[in-house]
C-alpha cells in the first residue's frame, strides 16, 4: 500500500463567535498519498481554509485526528508543531509573504537560518533552488523589482528549501494574471512529476484541474473526491 503521507480522521473544528458556535468542519476524513497532487475546492465558508490550516499545523481540530507521515499531530506541543512546520511542510500563499528589504536569495534562505545552517551553505542551496524554479538571473533582486509571477516563484523556492514532505499552496494564483498563473501551475506539475506532494486550495476550476485529484468541500463536509480526467 502507498504510504499515507496525510490522513485525517473525522476532523471537527468549531469556532466560538460571541455566543454562537460555528462549525467549520463537521467530520472530514480523507488521505493524500505520497506523490499526489490534490486540489481542495469549495465556496466561501466551506471549510477549505480551515482544513488547510490544520494540515499545515497552523491550527488544531476541535476533535478528530490528523496524521502526517505516520505521526499523530494532536499529541504534539506547540514547539513540536512549529518544528514540523519548518522541516516537513512548505507553504505558498496568495500574497507571497516575501520580506521587501531582502533579495530573492535571502528570502529563500530564511528557513535555513532557523535551522542553524551556515551562510555559505544557505546561499548555495538558495541559488540552486531559485534555479529550479527558473529564477537564477533574478536571485539578487528585491521583491519590488520582480513581477508577481516571479515573486511567487521565489515563494515556491523558499517553501521547498528544506525538502518538505508536503507542499501546501493557498490560492497560489490569486494575485496573478492568467499567463503568470499558468506558469506557476506548470511549476507545480513539474515538481509533482519529480515526486513532490502538492495540496492546493483554490476557488478556480481551471487551476484545480492542474492537480490530479479534486476534493470539493461544502458546509464543512466532503461533497466529492474525484480524479482529474
Amino acid at each position: 500500500m502507498t504510504e499515507k503521507m496525510i490522513a485525517t480522521f473525522d476532523l471537527i473544528k468549531t469556532y466560538i463567535m460571541g455566543s454562537v458556535e460555528v462549525g467549520a468542519l463537521k467530520g472530514v476524513s480523507f488521505r493524500v498519498d505520497a506523490g499526489e497532487f490534490v486540489s481542495i475546492m469549495g465556496p466561501s465558508g466551506s471549510g477549505k481554509s480551515t482544513i488547510m490550516n490544520i494540515i499545515g499545523c497552523l491550527d488544531r481540530p476541535t476533535s478528530g485526528r490528523y496524521v502526517l507521515e505516520g505521526i499523530d499531530m494532536s499529541g504534539l506541543s506547540d514547539n513540536e508543531l512549529a518544528h514540523v512546520r519548518n522541516r516537513r511542510i512548505g507553504f505558498v500563499f496568495q500574497t507571497f509573504n516575501l520580506l521587501p528589504r531582502f533579495s530573492a536569495a535571502k528570502n529563500v534562505e530564511l528557513p535555513l537560518i532557523y535551522c542553524g545552517e551556515g551562510p555559505k551553505q544557505r546561499r548555495e542551496r538558495a541559488l540552486s533552488m531559485l534555479g529550479r524554479v527558473g529564477l537564477s538571473e533574478r536571485a539578487f533582486h528585491r521583491p519590488s523589482e520582480l513581477s508577481g509571477g516571479q515573486q511567487q516563484r521565489v515563494a515556491i523556492a523558499r517553501a521547498l528549501i528544506n525538502n518538505p514532505g508536503v507542499l501546501l499552496a493557498d490560492e497560489p494564483t490569486g494575485n496573478l494574471d492568467s499567463r503568470a498563473g499558468a506558469e506557476i501551475m506548470d511549476i507545480f506539475r513539474k515538481l509533482n512529476d519529480e515526486g513532490v506532494m502538492v495540496v492546493m486550495v483554490t476557488h478556480d476550476d481551471n487551476v484545480a484541474k492542474a492537480g490530479r485529484r479534486v476534493v470539493r468541500l461544502k458546509d464543512g463536509l466532503i461533497e466529492s473526491d474525484e480524479a482529474v480526467g
